[in-house]
């Protein structure tokens, strides 16, 4: 058993280390993450529009659109922030101006993700004529369009920065001004670029990545019993090698949990049934009903470490009890004895 392990941190370590510190996916990692106190906020919404309470639909009926607002403007356009966060923090590893960057990013995202809607006759109380966005393209449905358009972008900014084809001002100019400036030809090579694939040539970038992503996706976040132990087996098997697990995987997969948990909260916004919501293994699921205590379900263990006669373990027990209610069992993980 233990050359098997030998082996296993001999091979895969190397190889989990590398994909935990690949800057593209610890970019999507951070840049997803960072959208997560909107999602918090906008699920409050949700809740408040569909208390189970005989009555309440028809007392809320004249607040619904207003309350309604801020659940749009934070879940609804989830892939409009991930696109800002991503490229901003692919920005910050290359060291580049990550205010322009994830500008440049949300720029990419809605030329090749959003398409101006044209309304020919107003609609009175519904809809003036004109130009709309439609904000359903914001959506989960294309935050994997946002995060490939975020990268493509950010290396395109970052080339042309690194080989210093920009445009350049004095050093007296406000670093502020001199950035606007220098981002000039990448925001120009950016619209070219995303405007021609999308409208020049027709191709549909969010389209064809949420296609492809969309079978991997189903397996892992889906309904798939075979695909939601395979998450949890890959969590806890590098667990087993001294890995964080959610930080391996957590690049990989966090984008189809929140794609998965913002679907199911637009659809119970739009039905308030909670019954037949379109994903099962989400990330919440994962958390309070299979990790009871975090990975590997170890709050049992920290109970009985409180009634250990070490001292040490009844104080590793004490020191555990509390975040593994909010299933965070780090110090369990690496700070018990291993025999």
């Amino acid at each position: 058993m233990n050359n098997f392990m030998g082996l296993l941190e001999m091979k895969v370590l190397p190889v989990a280390n590398k994909i935990g510190s690949q800057r593209h996916l610890l970019a999507i990692r951070h840049g997803v993450l960072a959208t997560l106190p909107l999602t918090i906020i906008g699920s409050f919404f949700v809740i408040l529009l569909n208390f189970p309470i005989d009555g309440y639909d028809e007392w809320i009926a004249p607040y619904r659109g207003a309350l309604d607002v801020p659940f749009r403007f934070t879940v609804g356009a989830m892939a409009l922030y991930a696109a800002f966060g991503v490229g901003s923090a692919l920005a910050g590893h290359y060291k580049i101006d990550q205010l322009s960057a994830g500008l440049l990013s949300v720029l990419a995202f809605l030329i090749t993700c959003v398409v101006p809607t044209q309304v020919m006759e107003s609609v009175p109380g519904v809809i003036e004529a004109g130009r709309w966005l439609p904000i359903s393209s914001l959506s989960a449905a294309s935050l994997f369009g946002a995060i490939v358009t975020s990268l493509i972008s950010v290396e395109i900014f970052h080339f042309l920065i690194k080989r210093d084809i920009k445009i350049k001002l004095p050093d007296s100019v406000p670093p502020m001004v001199s950035n606007s400036f220098a981002a000039l030809i990448p925001t120009l090579v950016v619209v070219l670029l995303f405007w021609g694939i999308r409208y020049g040539l027709g191709f549909d970038i969010n389209s064809i990545i949420t296609t492809l992503v969309s079978p991997l996706k189903n397996l892992l976040v889906g309904n798939s019993l075979i695909g939601g132990l395979l998450t949890v087996f890959l969590i806890v098997f590098f667990w087993s090698l001294g890995i964080h697990g959610p930080a391996i995987l957590g690049p990989i997969i966090r984008p189809m949990w929140d794609s998965a948990i913002l679907e199911n909260m637009d659809a119970f916004a739009r039905t308030g049934n909670a019954a037949n919501l379109p994903n099962l293994f989400t990330e919440q699921f994962i958390q309070w009903f299979v990790w009871i205590g975090g990975a590997g379900s170890t709050l049992s263990l920290v109970v009985l470490f409180l009634f250990s006669k070490s001292k040490y373990l009844k104080e590793l027990g004490k020191l555990s009890f509390v975040p593994g209610i909010f299933n965070i069992n780090e110090p369990i993980i690496f700070e018990r004895p291993l025999s």
